[in-house]
């Protein structure tokens, strides 16, 4: 039996929607922009808490790399849409 998914915060940022949850002994980085999502898995077991997970959200870098892959995600979905 698995343990219940567990919404660990919700962190504010003016692009996206940004939730950690706890599940299965994994972290999930849900970001969300408009109809697109990203998530990451994470093992409790390769950081240190929810703390380090908050943190990678924090990474400019790493924020900055996520946001552009939503761009690409959109024009990916655009041009799908546009061939059916």
């Amino acid at each position: 039996m698995t343990a219940d998914m567990r919404v660990v915060a919700e962190i504010p940022h003016r692009s996206c929607k940004i939730t950690v949850f706890c599940w299965n002994s994994k972290y999930l980085l849900k970001l969300e922009q408009g109809p697109l999502e990203q998530t990451y898995k994470i093992s409790e077991l390769d950081v240190d808490g929810d703390s380090a997970v908050k943190k990678l959200v924090a990474d400019e870098r790493f924020l900055a790399e996520a946001l552009l892959r939503f761009g690409e995600m959109g024009a990916s979905l655009g041009a799908g849409l546009e061939r059916l």
